[in-house]
């Protein structure tokens, strides 16, 4: 059956949670890292699937590409993700990692024209996982296209500055000219400093968007290969990183009602 058609029967109480920039360097693949570590710490099954070729995620759950290049053959072969799926060394937290054919994703997605090859196979995986995080490349393309059509919430991590809501303004028209009826979005400053004055702008001027500072905590997160939760659980950074947890499911809620 061809994606096209929109089947497909998730769980009721699944979610898919794309951690989605068009920047790179903004903290994307260490939100979605520590983003699967709350999700987990929060009871929920959680699936860390990595869509950059980079392969940060694995790696920051101690976890290396098997160099195997079979990442992207689930999405033109019919094969099943699963079997490529690796358990890391917490409770509920596994990772689908990246190899180097995931660079090649984006031409294979034109080739095979399924729109929803993405969402299916998430809803597929929705089986066995209550929550999905994608950690995307920093790109506009199919590939993004398609992460917009399988997510149910989309992160975006801004770099702080004057400039941060022109920059989400971006990914908004970005996502919304993909899709007819896009998911919620939730802006982010990251790695913010509020000892610094462009920092301080850009929080005064967006006050309600939630904010990830910049700490070393966070950076020891590839250090030590663990999420910040893990290494250094009384934080400032494991504290913000909870928070926004929070706001995410409040925001998944939000939208099952």
């Amino acid at each position: 059956m061809d994606d096209a058609d929109g089947s497909g029967s998730p769980a009721s109480d699944s979610a898919t949670i794309a951690i989605y920039s068009v920047k790179g360097g903004v903290g994307k693949t260490t939100f979605a890292a520590n983003l699967t570590w709350c999700s987990a710490q929060d009871g929920h099954s959680t699936l860390l699937w990595d869509l950059d070729a980079a392969g940060g995620s694995g790696f920051l759950y101690g976890l290396e590409s098997s160099g195997s290049r079979l990442a992207e053959d689930v999405f033109s072969r019919d094969r099943s993700p699963a079997r490529l799926i690796q358990r890391t060394a917490w409770d509920k937290v596994d990772v689908l990692p990246a190899d180097e054919s995931i660079r090649a994703l984006d031409a294979q997605l034109v080739r095979i024209g399924k729109r929803r090859r993405l969402a299916k196979l998430t809803e597929e995986l929705a089986g066995n996982y209550a929550r999905i995080v994608l950690d995307c490349p920093p790109v506009m393309n199919e590939l993004s296209a398609q992460v917009v059509r399988a997510a149910d919430l989309v992160i975006v991590p801004l770099p702080p500055s004057p400039l941060s809501a022109r920059a989400f303004d971006l990914v908004v028209r970005e996502i919304a000219g993909n899709t007819r009826r896009h998911p919620p979005i939730l802006p982010v400053l990251s790695m913010l400093d509020l000892r610094r004055g462009l920092h301080k702008q850009a929080r005064e001027a967006n006050p309600n968007w939630p904010t990830i500072p910049y700490a070393s905590a966070v950076e020891q997160c590839a250090v030590q290969q663990q999420p910040v939760g893990a290494h250094s659980p009384q934080s400032p950074a494991a504290q913000h990183f909870a928070r926004l947890w929070r706001a995410i499911e409040a925001k998944l809620a939000d939208r099952r009602r």
